[in-house]
């Protein structure tokens, strides 16, 4: 599946659009796809223009017919591979990054087969040069229930606005909760809620120069430093019905994931805008699901004190055999 939280529709300027207060890039200003997305920040070179309007055609292209499996001449799949470089890699939540457009292809036809109705918009977008972190919305039905999902999709880009890197974050539990209500595995943060007096403070964007000692925090579990960058912000993530206030809703959030999973991570892509920043940390987890899982997790600190979570809690809480079944009896 490839297709993040809701957000308020925002009107940006386009010297508001520019970091660090550049405002001579009006040529670059991507009207088109300011128009289909809720927000969207940042340094919009041409090729982050281009690069947008391309992800936006195949989310709002209709599938139709389904394709045939490895079909790559379908419409919709033909949309797809535009957005990517003929030697491009796809990193998709717990699997290995494919090569190629012929192995992007033909993955994307299996997706569409399950879900043909899969469709997305974007939310909260923000391009720094060669970097985008577009935000979706995504909405697929399956087994006759609508399901509605956030996903990150973070890509590097090269000439004429292709794909050069993607990475792909999302839930994929999601997919099974309403589905195989019997067969899913139960949600990573079951359970969790919000206790005590909400916290106080207002967090502010996380600026670049922050990204090493941010990055030692989630490798060493310290949860300590990882909430007090947060103070005063609502944590949303992967699982969680509403957003945690209270710093003993957000810490016993982040204990249940360390507890879960060891997680081994390096400094993935930043993009910066004026009021959102998208941090990436990729690397590998481990616990009883198995050892060296891919593994990434996306942060969005927002404008209105939002910390956003994004990341697949799926290979956390099951092994690689019941997610094969699972996939398996969706599509059946």
């Amino acid at each position: 599946m490839a297709t993040a939280v809701v957000a308020a529709t925002v009107t940006v300027t386009t010297a508001q659009a520019q970091p660090r207060g550049v405002t001579d890039a009006v040529r670059s200003d991507c009207p088109t796809v300011r128009a289909k997305v809720d927000r969207l920040e940042g340094r919009i070179t041409p090729n982050a223009c281009a690069f947008m309007q391309r992800q936006i055609t195949f989310g709002e292209l209709p599938t139709g017919t389904p394709p045939a499996y490895g079909d790559l001449g379908h419409p919709r799949v033909r949309a797809y591979l535009d957005i990517f470089d003929p030697e491009a890699t796809l990193w998709e939540a717990g699997g290995e990054p494919q090569r190629g457009r012929t192995a992007i292809g033909t993955s994307i036809t299996g997706s569409l087969a399950l879900a043909p109705s899969l469709a997305y918009r974007g939310t909260d977008v923000v391009a720094d040069g060669s970097t985008v972190m577009f935000g979706q919305w995504n909405e697929v039905t399956l087994k006759g229930r609508t399901i509605a999902y956030p996903q990150i999709a973070r890509n590097v880009l090269g000439d004429e606005g292709r794909t050069l890197q993607a990475r792909r974050y999302y839930d994929r539990a999601v997919l099974f909760q309403d589905t195989l209500p019997g067969d899913a595995p139960a949600p990573l943060f079951a359970g969790i809620a919000d206790s005590g007096e909400p916290g106080a403070g207002t967090p502010g964007v996380l600026g670049g120069e922050e990204v090493p000692d941010r990055l030692a925090a989630w490798n060493a579990e310290d949860v300590d430093a990882l909430l007090a960058r947060t103070a005063g912000a609502r944590l949303s993530g992967p699982g969680l019905d509403t957003p945690l206030t209270t710093e003993a809703g957000k810490r016993a959030c982040l204990e249940r994931l360390f507890a879960t999973a060891d997680l081994h991570l390096k400094a993935g892509q930043v993009a910066e805008g004026t009021t959102t920043t998208y941090v990436e940390w990729y690397g590998t987890a481990s616990g009883d699901m198995g050892t060296g899982i891919p593994f990434g997790i996306v942060e969005r600190f927002g404008p209105a004190g939002e910390w956003e979570l994004y990341f697949d809690t799926l290979p956390l809480v099951a092994d690689a055999d019941t997610i094969r079944t699972l996939f398996r009896k969706l599509a059946s």
